[in-house]
């Protein structure tokens, strides 16, 4: 079957792009033409004739006849892609602030459009800062309950990831009336060492102190959780299939050491994010524990500002830097083991709270990959990840993801090495291979994401969640869904994608797997495609 998208226009919608107006479900007819499911005279020769589309394995199609019109029912998922499922992004700002699915008409479209290629289902972001936006304990979930029926109507599984962090770009806060107790009290940021505080997501150090009104921030989570898991407990194990927790900045297991971008295109190290009141008096019980009290009185005093690479300064450069004193090993080891706490307690939280629901839980790290051929690798220890020449933080990370029955999301899929500037030292296969090897030493499933969407990846993808036999990638989300990801270039190339997954794994398979399915089309409930929203911005990697 071929799909493609006509008629795009420019718009201004979410920020600016395309305005997606029309998608095109083009079938083959006898004389050569195509049928469009949006044109009523092409509708009305569809229903004369009693065409439907049989959905081979090689992805072709073809009309047939039928004596009675067929009864609409949701696409059958193909069993060819059922090693990898495959799951696309909806826009990040598909709920609006009014609690309504913003160009629900456009998702509806684009949700069946997926549908007949297969697609396992969608991934839902959550926000934190919309559903409990008006008051502790207050929930508003009716917009997203609207967008899982939506799926749920559209024949397709829904993945949601809970966001417990804001997104400056797409207009995303923390709610206010956290935001508001972190005007009165800054330090439940996490503070850089000029004094500035990151306002998107809480500091881990807070994490079980009672300051969101005599309440944790750990307690707070979980209630949001639970109203979760309450309020969508008819979709749980059926429509919903897994729950992403956010663990800090972009969702990811990291500090947000590297959130001030340069027009530099080499990326710097990033700082240390430890300057915030309640980070400092964890360092300080720590090196009084260890009879250093010294160490614990700052941060080190040589480290790195955002943009700077490893050599220019003192603490991470390769030769002589602080990094491989007793000190160095002292504070790195000390600012990852708080990382690594902070995830172990969200994750565990995260697997009380959705035992017996039907519902896999998951954690997104990050994939750090600048600086990587380097011994002091600074980019993923400024980030919270000891992994210094002879040290593998993702083993004690892949053993805390192991502990609480949790999968591990790891964004970047889409990159290769000879895609990098060769003056940041980066490698993002060589540091996705030992992720993945940390995971498969811990039985860790490993699921997989993209950087940035484009059709340049798509090739890199497909090697990396096929994998061999036993590495595999179990789910893989491409994001995201939007005027772009719609385009006539962009589309073709992803039908061309998922078609290739499809032909692997049914070449893995047995020959049952190259059985048709037939997948009806229902002229009536076709809908023009309006304002789509725009795809989210590209993952920090670098």
């Amino acid at each position: 079957m071929e799909l493609s998208v006509i008629g795009t226009s420019q718009g201004t919608f979410c920020g600016g792009g395309e305005l997606v107006r029309e998608l095109r479900f083009c079938v083959p007819k006898r004389n050569g033409d195509a049928i469009n499911f949006f044109d009523r005279n092409s509708r009305r020769r569809c229903r004369n004739s009693r065409l439907q589309l049989t959905l081979t394995a090689s992805g072709q199609s073809e009309p047939v006849r039928s004596d009675s019109f067929p009864v609409h029912e949701p696409a059958k998922r193909p069993n060819s892609i059922d090693r990898v499922r495959l799951f696309v992004g909806l826009p990040l700002d598909v709920v609006s602030d009014c609690h309504s699915v913003n160009h629900a008409r456009a998702i509806t479209a684009g949700l069946k459009a997926l549908n007949l290629l297969g697609v396992e289902g969608v991934e839902l972001p959550v926000w934190w800062g919309l559903v409990e936006k008006e008051g502790m304990g207050e929930y508003e979930w009716s917009g997203y309950l609207a967008v899982a029926e939506m799926v749920q109507n559209a024949g397709l599984k829904l993945h949601v990831s809970l966001c417990f962090h804001g997104d400056r770009q797409h207009k995303v806060s923390l709610p206010r009336w956290v935001s508001k107790i972190g005007g009165s009290n800054p330090s439940i940021f996490y503070t850089d060492r000029s004094g500035k505080a990151y306002e998107d997501c809480l500091s881990l150090a807070v994490d079980d102190l009672p300051v969101l009104h005599g309440k944790t921030p750990l307690q707070v989570y979980k209630g949001f959780c639970e109203s979760f898991r309450s309020s969508f407990a008819h979709f749980l194990g059926s429509t919903i299939t897994g729950v992403t927790i956010g663990l800090g900045p972009d969702g990811e297991l990291r500090y947000p050491s590297h959130h001030q971008h340069s027009n530099n295109s080499i990326p710097g190290v990033g700082e240390f994010q430890c300057y915030d009141e309640n980070m400092m008096n964890h360092l300080k019980q720590h090196a009084a524990s260890l009879g250093n009290p010294l160490w614990g009185l700052a941060g080190p005093h040589d480290a790195p500002t955002y943009n700077q690479s490893p050599d220019s300064n003192p603490f991470f450069n390769e030769h002589s830097g602080s990094w491989k004193t007793p000190y160095g090993e002292f504070f790195l080891s000390w600012y990852s083991s708080q990382l690594l706490s902070h995830g172990d307690h969200l994750l565990s939280m995260a697997s009380d709270v959705f035992t017996n629901t039907g519902v896999a839980t998951h954690g997104r790290v990050p994939l750090m990959h600048s600086w990587f051929k380097t011994r002091s690798r600074a980019l993923e220890n400024t980030a919270g990840f000891y992994s210094t020449d002879g040290k593998d933080a993702y083993e004690a990370f892949a053993q805390m993801f192991a502990r609480n029955s949790s999968g591990m999301i790891v964004p970047g899929m889409d990159l290769s090495d000879d895609q990098q500037p060769e003056q940041t030292m980066s490698s993002p296969e060589m540091l996705l291979k030992q992720i993945r090897a940390a995971c498969k030493r811990h039985g860790v499933g490993v699921s997989g994401m993209n950087s940035r969407l484009g059709s340049n990846g798509l090739d890199r993808i497909r090697k990396n969640v096929t994998g061999d036999e036993n590495n595999v990638v179990d789910l893989f989300t491409y994001q995201r869904m939007g005027a772009e990801f719609f385009s006539p270039e962009h589309f073709s190339s992803f039908t061309q994608f998922t078609r290739g997954l499809n032909q692997h794994f049914a070449e893995l398979h047995s020959d049952d797997l190259l059985a048709e399915e037939t997948v009806p089309v229902v002229a009536e409930e076709s809908v023009p495609v309006e304002a789509s929203s725009s795809p989210s911005a590209e993952m920090q990697t670098a």
